[in-house]
């Protein structure tokens, strides 16, 4: 499924800051709108091995010559590990109502199985208090792509048993720390784990293996809806996925564009959001893999009922459009930001969040990640003028206002992310942040983003 991508003419391409509200427009979300930001552990914590935290397939990806920009690691990153309460101070000062951050499978079991660490537990269960001693609501993911090592080496996400696996370390976290996370997210981006990591192997673990790929995605599936009937089990909160979601459209009138565009939208979305709310895979898909493949032959009886269970919310995570030529290569229609796959298209978030309610129906929906990396620069005068990343992310929400305005059920908006921090296979070259991160000193520094992000909570709206 590995796609070519070549640039077309720019129709009338917007800036940035087109689309926003002139002077004086006033965009209010809804009373109760939850104002946010996002991380991952393998990210930002660091520590790697302290504390008795156990390898990941990030770990052996990121110590492996040629995988990373300059050979970048996440052994240390932001050091939130050590630094989490000052972090807290920071979502606090921002007036941060919610925070979205994922837990280190190989921290609370070491080789992703049998009793948990106490010391990682600890240090979440300090995490989880100190969020609501600041009046933040804890929002955490079980699973941002930092797969134990030891796992791996049996098999990783191929071996189906892996998924019950995430299971029992997803019932140790809900027994824990349950009654005080409101809010579950299972995996992270499936997709990304299927085509970063088995498709073009650019990320952990570095394989390059179509029929792989897709069984993998199959045992994500499961191993999601597996961890939501063990959150039922326990009662512990509400929970759900987090799918990045990325509008598909021809790329010419043609209508072998419009069928490409419909197949590529199938391996982008329909798979993840077919399965988990519909509980079946798309058949475009499936026969495009074909009858033989080793996903097909990977489905037992009554996956696809776990994979439906019933799920509360949906987390949706929106970076980029795709669009879509006959051949079945992407093209580039709008201008990049640092990350030369992403291209800034803000209707692309209005149109993901109205097909999802269209498409599925009401089921309550979040944006957990939403942002884009800059070359920041620290000024000597001790300031980050970051104004692109304003003008994104106003924008977007301006998107997101609308769809609102047109029936979606969004309860919160999560940027990402609230650090600079580990960029994956770009290492620390892409800053992502509100929060610039000067690696050496580790000092934090507000970017004019965050500063804007502050009024924009405290306004409730643009």
């Amino acid at each position: 499924m590995s796609m070519h991508t070549r640039r077309l003419p720019s129709p009338a391409a917007p800036s940035a800051a087109d689309g926003a509200p002139g002077p004086g427009a006033e965009l209010r979300f809804p009373a109760g709108f939850g104002w946010g930001a996002a991380t991952s552990a393998y990210q930002i914590e660091g520590a790697a091995k302290e504390d008795g935290r156990g390898e990941s397939v990030w770990d052996t990806f990121s110590r492996t010559p040629g995988r990373t920009r300059n050979g970048d690691t996440g052994d240390v990153a932001a050091d939130h590990y050590h630094r989490w309460a000052d972090d807290l101070d920071l979502m606090r000062d921002l007036g941060l109502g919610s925070y979205r951050f994922s837990i280190s499978w190989p921290r609370i079991q070491a080789d992703g199985t049998g009793a948990p660490n106490q010391r990682g537990l600890d240090f979440y269960r300090r995490l989880v208090d100190g969020l609501h001693e600041r009046g933040i609501s804890p929002m955490a993911t079980l699973f941002h792509w930092d797969l134990p090592q030891a796992l791996q080496d049996t098999g990783g996400w191929e071996n189906r048993d892996t998924a019950y696996r995430f299971a029992e370390y997803a019932e140790v976290l809900f027994r824990h720390l349950g009654d005080r996370v409101p809010v579950w997210l299972t995996i992270n981006e499936p997709k990304t784990v299927v085509q970063n990591g088995y498709l073009e192997g650019h990320h952990a673990p570095g394989f390059q293996d179509p029929q792989a790929a897709y069984l993998v995605a199959h045992h994500l599936q499961l191993a999601h809806g597996l961890a939501v009937r063990a959150l039922r089990a326990t009662g512990a909160g509400r929970i759900g996925p987090a799918l990045n979601l990325h509008p598909c459209y021809p790329a010419d009138d043609s209508a072998e564009a419009a069928r490409a565009a419909r197949l590529h939208d199938g391996y982008e979305n329909r798979l993840y959001l077919d399965s988990i709310l519909k509980g079946s895979y798309p058949a475009d898909v499936l026969a495009d893999l074909g009858p033989d493949s080793r996903m097909a032959r990977g489905i037992a009886d009554g996956d696809l009922e776990i994979v439906a269970s019933p799920i509360d919310l949906l987390a949706v995570q929106y970076y980029t459009p795709y669009y879509v030529d006959g051949e079945g290569g992407t093209v580039s229609r709008w201008p990049t930001s640092q990350a030369d796959w992403q291209q800034i298209y803000p209707d692309g978030m209005y149109d993901i969040l109205t097909r999802v309610t269209r498409d599925y129906g009401p089921v309550p929906l979040t944006v957990t990640e939403n942002g884009l990396p800059q070359a920041d620069v620290l000024a000597a005068d001790g300031t980050v003028d970051d104004a692109g990343r304003i003008s994104f992310l106003r924008d977007h929400m301006a998107a997101a206002h609308r769809a609102v305005g047109d029936g979606v059920p969004l309860e919160s908006y999560h940027v990402w992310s609230l650090l600079d921090n580990f960029e994956w296979a770009e290492g620390y070259e892409q800053r992502w942040g509100l929060v610039y991160v000067d690696y050496p000193t580790q000092r934090r520094v507000l970017k004019r983003s965050a500063h804007w992000y502050r009024e924009v909570i405290r306004a409730n709206g643009l």
